[in-house]
């Protein structure tokens, strides 16, 4: 009967030692505690037993007769890079453990160590995989209630686009995002991040509009304790989180001025201190960006730094608005109900052919999000298997064409087709209050004078 740890795993482990007595020292402690154990003396055996057998964990001595364990390290990660690497050595020095981790050892044990010592990496392991599996899970979670629609696509403009963000996504190069609200810039630029070779590290998104200065500088660099009135602890900031990984900056045009030769100084030396502790640190984080502003104009007026926008916009990526690949409305409204059906346990056929039609005229100034809400409305309130017209929105099935400036119409007609697009591209009624240039209370008036 297997004994099983604390943790209640057993596990695989290779030990590599070209000394029997270490060998057979660590298998018996090992597989004292239920773990499946095998043992070999060298460089060689050890590659062709991660060839032949999934491991793990691993035990390597750093000295294994002529040859060094430290290159075994990435020959084993090679094969199995899920693989924990633990170095046991009797000539222990802060220069050779750090050569370790570089290459991808997880811990380091000086000779002559103890069984709790053995057991007590084994158990940081154990929970690491714990760790990694309930990330796992999380992720997968998350793309079966995410739907993924941005990738698939007829649109030439579109094709260019991906073509561009696979091919930059192997670099370190800064990218900018451009399109209007609701197009994808997230969902590309964590896609962006998946692609990369920081894809084991840390994605993070900062929203640059939803915080004040003060409080986003404090987001982004972290502070010290004390640093301001309500800093009760040391707080290490987005980019120190981020280390190795990907911070993506949402709307960088409103960054404020303050904060932007902090943000440059970063990109370009990859330096910066906490508020309220001079010590400079560094730290190793791609910069995504993204923004539905005209920054050159932004520029011109003095809102925006033009050496920031110059160290921002290395790789661009224009993303078209939904209204400009019209080719891709039905597929993705069909592959949108497909995946909502999914999740509410439904079968549907589609749409009908006039509900296509609608969908199509439509000009959707909110794009992908706005033509994601309108698709999981229609499949919670469609009880057939075919989607009508009648369970798509009423601002969706338009009866004429949408007014244009210039129409022989009303004044107040023109304005009310503005105000609704503007809201159905803004994340919230401040924001398209400030596109609007009117203050909430108008806007609210306007609304309820429009029935919106």
């Amino acid at each position: 009967m297997t004994v099983l740890t604390p943790t209640g795993a057993s596990i695989n482990v290779l030990v590599v030692d070209d000394e029997s007595n270490i060998r057979k020292t660590l298998a018996i402690c090992l597989e004292a505690d239920g773990h499946h154990v095998t043992a070999v003396s060298n460089f060689q055996d050890a590659v062709a037993e991660a060839s032949r057998r999934t491991f793990h964990m691993a035990f390597v001595d750093l000295r294994l007769g002529l040859e060094t364990g430290l290159d075994l390290i990435p020959a084993l990660l090679s094969g199995s890079p899920w693989m924990k690497i633990v170095v046991i050595t009797a000539y222990a020095s802060i220069d050779t453990a750090v050569e370790a981790m570089r290459r991808g050892a997880t811990d380091y044990i000086p000779k002559p160590f103890t069984p709790a010592q053995i057991r007590l990496a084994v158990r940081k392991v154990e929970e690491v995989r714990t760790l990694e599996q309930k990330v796992a899970a999380l992720r997968e979670d998350l793309e079966r209630t995410t739907p993924e629609v941005l990738f698939s696509s007829d649109s030439p403009a579109m094709q260019r686009a991906m073509e561009m963000a696979r091919q930059v996504a192997p670099t370190d190069a800064p990218v900018l995002l451009r399109g209007e609200s609701g197009t994808g810039k997230t969902v590309l630029a964590r896609a962006l991040h998946g692609w990369s070779r920081r894809s084991g590290k840390p994605f993070s998104v900062v929203s640059c509009p939803s915080l004040p200065a003060e409080l986003l500088e404090s987001e982004l660099f972290g502070h010290a304790k004390g640093a301001f009135t309500g800093a009760v602890r040391d707080n290490p900031g987005r980019i120190a989180s981020c280390e190795g990984g990907t911070l993506f900056l949402d709307e960088i045009g409103d960054l404020s001025l303050s904060l932007q030769p902090k943000l440059l100084r970063f990109l370009q030396d990859r330096e910066y201190e906490r508020l309220g502790d001079p010590s400079t640190r560094k730290a190793d984080v791609r910069i995504m960006t993204a923004t539905n502003r005209d920054l050159e104009e932004e520029v011109k007026t003095g809102r925006f730094r033009e050496d920031l926008l110059y160290r921002l916009n290395v790789i661009q990526i224009e993303i078209p608005p939904l209204r400009g690949r019209t080719e891709d409305i039905s597929p993705v409204a069909e592959r949108l109900l497909a995946f909502y059906g999914r999740l509410h346990h439904r079968r549907f056929l589609g749409f009908s052919d006039e509900a296509h039609a609608a969908l199509r005229a439509y000009p959707w100034p909110g794009n992908l999000r706005e033509l994601r809400n309108v698709v999981e409305r229609a499949s919670i309130l469609c009880p057939s298997d075919l989607v009508g017209i009648d369970y798509l929105p009423s601002t969706v099935v338009t009866r004429d064409f949408p007014p244009k400036i210039g129409d022989r119409i009303p004044l107040d007609r023109v304005e009310e087709e503005h105000i609704r697009r503007v809201l159905a591209s803004s994340k919230s009624l401040q924001e398209a209050a400030d596109i609007l240039g009117i203050d909430q209370a108008t806007l609210w008036r306007r609304r309820k004078q429009y029935g919106m």
